[in-house]
């Protein structure tokens, strides 16, 4: 919302600093970020060059007759329907459970918060393991969309519960002032201080939805992911598979176009914490609370209990044996190298882009943005294959190494930290800077000091978001890794494909164990962002 400087504040900002309080970017000061931003993203365009290169070389007759078949249509629906009724659902849900339990009386809500934020900890793949145990008949669109808002509305319920705790309870009293009653102060004024929140996970969401293959392969469920998976496997790097992962790229496109109109330009910082006094609680009817309640048991067993039912199930079934050591310990320690190696990467990759997109937006940053974004919604696959052709081609030291796999971690799961980082920026009031820069800091100290410190939690969620992500990845470190490296994930994967669920079972659960502190922190920064 927009703001006014306190009088003292802005006294202190020289007025040609004033003039530039939209960014640090118009002298040479910021060039580097600019720099850098121009950098990645090109690299970032790899994938979709491989892509184009590709069909380009297949020719366009061929092209015509494999994108305007019956099974292209096919998937397009299927993966249309799917991000329509999926995302929709995970806002609900996101944003009920959200006010649910930051601006209710609901008893044990902090319990329950932590409860909503839970799933982040178990793979979305895991999900479907463990419903096709259950339910080995599941399939289908009723599938997909199931197990998938079970496994990613955290990713909405995190960012709008964080946000709920930092808003200014006092502009909620103004409005009750003019007479507007509670539901409407919380769409006309709450709802719309969540809109950075939501579009960012919705985002999140999306791209998910569109780049995931483990969690719908095992449902059987036909999207352009799967579909572009098994067009590799039988024909590696045919044309029609390269077809396929351009349309996937223009559904993505069209995502991002929806997620920036929606985002618009309105401003979230303000200077200082408002006011000091604690958020607004809600009094709950007692109906109201067993709803509330049974709405949240039903999401927990359905997002934590049938997976934890269905691992111990299988643990149980397949006793001491398949607790092979052996192989279990090196892949928990290749995990973790990789994990924290592209999270720390692709964190600090991410801090330019997220600094143009706040200080300084733009064509040119929406440019560079909405090229990370639309490379990650490719399958690994896709970008692993376009890093093999390149590091084959012009690279040949760091063909299959640990420098490739990082790469592709990047390429992928960017976007992870751009919108934690994006959000952190935006509470981190662009006055700070230049009243810095007022003083002698140079744009690079002003953004140390200031912005990188006060955009610290987003830092560390959007870290946290990414070695979430990396430590449950399969198909890019199955192409890329060196020989030998075998991750959680990828041994998962491997047993499971031989229908071997109960030695499965140990790599899921440790998954989940890794997965579960790195939870815990996304829950406690987002707290401490709030201040308390």
């Amino acid at each position: 919302m927009p703001e006014t400087l306190p009088a003292g504040v802005a006294a202190a900002i020289p007025e040609h600093l004033r003039r530039r309080s939209r960014g640090l970017f118009a002298g040479r000061g910021g060039a580097w970020v600019i720099g850098l931003s121009v950098l990645i993203s090109l690299l970032a365009l790899l994938p979709i060059a491989f892509v184009i290169g590709v069909s380009v070389q297949t020719g366009w007759a061929t092209l015509a007759s494999l994108m305007f078949r019956p099974r292209v249509g096919e998937l397009l629906i299927n993966t249309v329907l799917l991000v329509a009724i999926t995302i929709p659902l995970c806002i609900v849900l996101g944003v009920t459970l959200a006010w649910l339990t930051e601006r209710s009386d609901l008893p044990g809500r902090r319990s329950w918060s932590l409860l909503s934020i839970a799933p982040l900890a178990v793979p979305a793949f895991v999900h479907s393991y463990a419903w096709v145990s259950l339910v080995p008949p599941i399939h289908g669109l009723f599938a997909g969309v199931l197990v998938s808002v079970i496994a990613y509305f955290p990713f909405l319920y995190l960012p709008i519960a964080a946000t709920l705790r930092r808003l200014d309870p006092a502009i909620e009293d103004v409005a009750e002032s003019m007479g507007l009653k509670p539901w409407a102060v919380f769409f006309r004024v709450v709802l719309p201080q969540l809109r950075l929140a939501i579009c960012g996970g919705a985002l999140l969401v999306g791209l998910h939805l569109l780049a995931e293959y483990g969690l719908y392969a095992m449902i059987r469920f036909d999207t352009f992911t799967t579909a572009i998976f098994d067009q590799f496997k039988s024909t590696f790097n045919g044309p029609a598979a390269n077809m396929l992962a351009g349309v996937l790229a223009l559904c993505c496109l069209v995502m991002l176009t929806v997620e920036s109109a929606a985002r618009g330009h309105a401003r979230y910082a303000r200077v200082g914490s408002g006011s000091a006094r604690e958020q607004r609680v809600v009094r709950l009817k007692t109906g109201s609370t067993v709803l509330a309640l049974t709405l949240l048991m039903v999401t927990c067993a359905l997002a934590l209990g049938v997976p934890l039912i269905t691992l111990g199930k299988w643990l149980i079934a397949g006793g001491a044996n398949v607790w092979q050591m052996a192989e279990l310990m090196p892949a928990l320690q290749q995990t973790l190298l990789l994990g924290v190696a592209g999270a720390v990467l692709t964190t600090c990759a991410a801090i330019p882009i997220a600094w143009l997109s706040i200080r300084s937006p733009g064509r040119l940053q929406r440019v560079l943005e909405s090229c990370n974004y639309i490379t990650s919604s490719l399958p690994g696959i896709v970008v692993a294959l376009a890093l093999v052709t390149v590091t084959v081609h012009f690279a040949r030291p760091i063909y299959q190494t640990t420098i490739t796999v990082l790469l592709a971690y990047l390429l992928m799961f960017l976007p992870r930290a751009l919108v934690s980082l994006r959000a952190g920026i935006a509470q981190a009031p662009v006055e700070l800077e230049n009243i810095a820069r007022s003083l002698g800091r140079s744009p690079g100290r002003a953004l140390w000091l200031i912005t990188l410190r006060l955009a610290a939690p987003g830092a560390a969620a959007g870290a946290a978001l990414v070695f979430l992500a990396i430590s449950n990845e399969l198909t890019a470190t199955l192409l890329l890794a060196p020989n030998g490296t075998r991750t959680l994930a990828t041994g998962f994967w491997a047993l499971t494909s031989e229908i071997d669920y109960a030695a499965a079972a140990p790599y899921a659960l440790l998954m989940i164990l890794l997965s579960l502190p790195l939870t815990g922190l996304l829950y406690h920064q987002s707290k401490r962002t709030a201040g308390r």
